[in-house]
């Protein structure tokens, strides 16, 4: 099977995302890698816009990584720059060079510091990324640059992807209208161990920096770091949050004020809805799948257990098949490493229990989970019987297309 020209899971229409105030944004192409299509992002944040993020834990994190890293501690912002095509990782003292040089071009650009400008590369590993292509092409992109459509940005930043991800949320806060924007890249190369692949999110609400981190940082858990293509972290893993404070509201500057409660919920839906964006997008993929793993000593015992079976090849061949082949997710739970006991297992696909009690089901119906297997969505659950703790990880399955993407990705 090869891979799709776009994935049968892509949305049927996208989101039309508000303008937020305090935020511009231009693309163009600059030809790193890509030809007759859009490459480089540039937005431009207003004076006192507060920023958060959470970078890859990759050991061999990209040189744009590294930026961030030094950067997001002083909380202020005012300017992105993305491309793709060329992930500046692995590419040694030019790669340090090459982000400091563009960072330079985009603070000339803007008319601020490079302690204010976030870098984020994506594509080829290895490759040295000549800055000297950002040169006049931000320098024009910052001559026009508008508050909407957010499916530009959104476009720009694409490698391997095969559609464009959004989402946005609006919400009331003390009778204000509240506006969060979201926009992500992933395709493969996903198994993120902080955030996703690259994903960007604005809000026009008021809130203090630590605040906005604190927020970030507990709903990627549920959100990017619970999504698996093929269980590789990519060293270039980047999620950033900007809040321009535009909202005329009173700023959040604790974690105790309830509307931090509220204004983090909305924001972990947006991230939730990229998230499954880029499963449904993960290279070659047919099918959408949530493991759910129950009955676990812990939650993070649950966690570990679900990532185990949504990373396993075997598994996601087998749903690729469409084989309700429920050993697979019995040899997953076992090398795990985590407490499991084989004769309290059970295993469901959807509300079909094919094994219980470390054996095939009484009753097991190979005819109606055949038919179950056929869906676009699937749900697989096992329960543990040994605790409370309870996790979900969302994967897709693997198919050829995946090989065909990759086996000649580079050249």
């Amino acid at each position: 099977m090869a891979a799709h020209p776009v994935s049968p899971l892509a949305p049927k229409s996208y989101p039309d995302l508000p303008a937020i105030e305090g935020v511009r944004f231009a693309t163009a192409e600059a030809g790193i890698k890509y030809k007759n299509r859009t490459d480089v992002l540039l937005m431009a944040f207003d004076e006192g816009t507060v920023a958060a993020g959470v970078l890859t834990r990759s050991k061999c994190s990209s040189a744009a990584v590294d930026w961030c890293r030094a950067n997001l501690p002083g909380g202020r912002a005012r300017g992105l720059v993305v491309n793709s095509g060329n992930a500046n990782a692995f590419t040694g003292i030019k790669g340090k060079d090459s982000v400091q040089q563009t960072a330079q071009i985009a603070a000339e650009a803007l008319g601020c510091s490079t302690d204010q400008i976030f870098l984020a590369s994506t594509g080829v590993i290895g490759e040295p990324l000549d800055a000297s292509k950002f040169a006049g092409v931000l320098d024009e992109t910052a001559t026009r640059m508008a508050a909407t459509p957010w499916i530009d940005p959104a476009k720009a930043i694409m490698t391997t992807d095969t559609y464009p991800k959004l989402s946005g949320a609006v919400l009331e806060i003390d009778g204000v209208e509240v506006k969060i924007n979201g926009i992500a890249k992933g395709s493969g190369m996903i198994a993120p161990d902080m955030a996703t692949m690259l994903s960007f999110v604005v809000t026009d609400m008021p809130i203090a920096a630590d605040v906005l981190q604190a927020l970030l940082v507990k709903h990627n858990q549920t959100s990017f770091n619970a999504i698996t293509v093929d269980s590789d972290t990519s060293t270039s893993d980047t999620l950033l949050a900007f809040a321009t404070g535009k909202a005329q509201v009173e700023p959040i500057l604790s974690l105790d004020d309830p509307r931090a409660e509220i204004f983090g919920q909305a924001l972990s839906d947006v991230l939730f809805e990229l998230a499954i964006h880029v499963v449904r997008d993960g290279e070659g993929a047919t099918k959408q799948v949530s493991v759910h793993v129950e009955g676990a000593v812990s939650d993070q015992s649950a966690f570990r257990v679900a990532k185990a079976i949504a990373d396993s090849p075997l598994v996601k061949t087998a749903i690729a098949g469409e084989d309700a082949n429920w050993g697979r997710v019995v040899m997953a739970v076992g090398k795990a490493g985590e407490p499991a006991d084989r004769d309290k297992l059970t295993i469901r696909f959807g509300d079909l229990v094919v094994a219980r009690n470390g054996e095939r089901a009484t009753g097991y119906d190979e005819a109606a989970t055949s038919a179950y297997m056929k869906g676009e969505e699937l749900e697989l659950t096992v329960s543990l019987g040994l605790g409370d703790g309870a996790a979900t990880v969302y994967t897709c399955d693997l198919t050829h297309g995946y090989i065909t993407i990759n086996g000649d990705y580079r050249s």
